[in-house]
């Protein structure tokens, strides 16, 4: 090894974000003997869980939590939630994200936003030594100060969560979407605040969205129209798409039983007549109505009046900072080429999705790699354990240990709802009853001594 790289090893690992799969990448270099540097935009490590705090997760406490994390954690006497059980985004943060943050203290920054990440002395269009050359991470703090680190590798677990997609069924905000930004939000709603509860109580809310998020809004909804306080409280569920027998998810199949729930809930609402179904609406614009909105469909049609607009329509990452590099990325999806085809979503809404590491992951910019749900690009139903295997086959890929890095295990459940998600214009399909797939569920096990038990949020 040369002066050169032997200096270049010296150098941390930089770690963007501090929540679930950050913390654990962290700790896996950590264990891996390697000096890891976690740079968080935020004020508190996990302050993207921490907005939506009060969302109970769908996979119990022992399905996320990182291993490697755990042993961390053990001697400072962290004490283990019980594992059966299931954490809100609060608890989670509470509980596990922010004692695991304190073992780390100094190498995790907050407040400090990267804006930009480069070969040092290379843009992205020269070739001459550049994999020779660290990484360049560029900051800005809270205080507006600026600063440049340098890097090893960069772990980008920096997620989605701030920037959710809109409503426009074309990608773009709908006509309008912007103008009314006071009357839309991108978020569930925490209706134990008293300030949002009394936002939709007695309201017509709009509900855009066909995943968890949009069937937990749609379950609180409900909830509030049954309360003292909530009386002709109402939603109308808007669907891009007709409704089949996978709309509501695996239901009572679902090996995560809490996941299933949220859309047994969803279904709920619809069948007590707290939320009407208005299927195949592709938003193309939110139109000002007096005091009130209303959404019209690409073909025309336009909604009822409504209050409110909650717009669920997933995520997407943001790779702006990310555009000195040379990633290699699938045109659809926004995630990784080679991992893109495993979870397409017009493909796959199983939990199928092939145990995948650093070979999945890698990029032709060699040393920088996206993680977690950023990892993802566009796809939705990330799992906590998916991130956390990845940045252990990550680390391991860092840290020269190539055969374990290779040795992806990976244990996912099967949501009960199988195929992809279908053309949006496709007719409803039949449910099925008592034979394929979905009649006997069992969890995928794949890879050599894959744990017993999986999970994610």
């Amino acid at each position: 090894m040369n002066a050169t790289a032997t200096a270049i090893n010296q150098l941390p690992v930089v770690v963007i974000g501090a929540g679930p799969t950050g913390l654990a990448a962290a700790a896996h270099l950590v264990d891996r003997g390697l000096e890891p540097l976690v740079l968080e935009a935020g004020p508190a490590a996990g302050a993207a869980v921490r907005e939506w705090s009060h969302v109970r997760l769908f996979s119990a406490w022992g399905e996320v939590i990182d291993p490697v994390a755990e042993k961390l954690l053990a001697p400072t006497g962290w004490v283990k939630p019980d594992a059966g059980t299931y954490p809100t985004g609060g608890d989670w943060a509470a509980d596990y994200l922010q004692p695991l943050a304190d073992v780390f203290g100094d190498r995790i920054r907050l407040g400090a936003r990267v804006t930009g990440v480069s070969r040092t002395g290379r843009d992205r269009v020269v070739d001459a030594d550049r994999e020779q050359q660290p990484f360049a991470v560029h900051i800005r703090h809270g205080d507006g100060r600026e600063e440049r680190i340098l890097a090893r590798a960069v772990i980008d677990a920096s997620g989605t969560w701030s920037t959710p997609s809109p409503a426009g069924a074309d990608g773009l905000p709908a006509l309008g979407e912007r103008a009314a930004a006071d009357r839309v939000s991108y978020r569930v709603p925490d209706l134990k605040d008293p300030a949002v509860r009394a936002r939709y109580a007695g309201k017509r809310t709009a509900v855009i969205g066909s995943g968890a998020s949009a069937f937990t809004a749609l379950a609180s909804l409900a909830g509030l129209a049954t309360s003292e306080d909530g009386s002709g409280t109402r939603a109308a569920w808007i669907l891009r798409r007709s409704i089949s027998g996978a709309t509501f998810g695996g239901g009572s199949a679902d090996q995560l039983p809490a996941r299933g729930a949220l859309g047994l809930a969803a279904k709920a609402a619809v069948d007590e007549g707290y939320a009407d179904a208005v299927t195949g609406f592709r938003t193309d614009a939110i139109d000002r109505d007096g005091g009130r909105l209303v959404l019209v469909a690409e073909d025309g049609r336009r909604l009822d009046p409504v209050d409110e607009v909650i717009v669920l329509t997933g995520f997407r990452p943001d790779l702006t900072f990310l555009d000195e590099l040379r990633l290699g990325l699938d045109d659809r999806l926004q995630a990784p080429v080679e991992l893109a085809p495993l979870i397409d979503p017009n493909q796959h809404s199983c939990g199928t999705v092939y145990p995948h590491g650093v070979n999945e992951l890698s990029h032709p910019e060699p040393g920088v790699y996206l993680v977690g749900m950023k990892s993802y690009g566009r796809a939705p139903s990330f799992l906590a354990l998916t991130g956390y295997e990845q940045v252990r086959s990550v680390v391991a890929a860092i840290a020269g240990d190539r055969e374990s890095a290779e040795r992806v295990e990976l244990v996912l459940p099967e949501t009960g709802v199988c195929g992809g998600a279908g053309l949006f214009d496709q007719p409803a399909d039949t449910t099925t009853d008592g034979d394929g797939c979905c009649a006997t569920p069992t969890a995928l096990q794949i890879g050599v001594g894959a744990p017993a038990a999986s999970g994610g949020c």
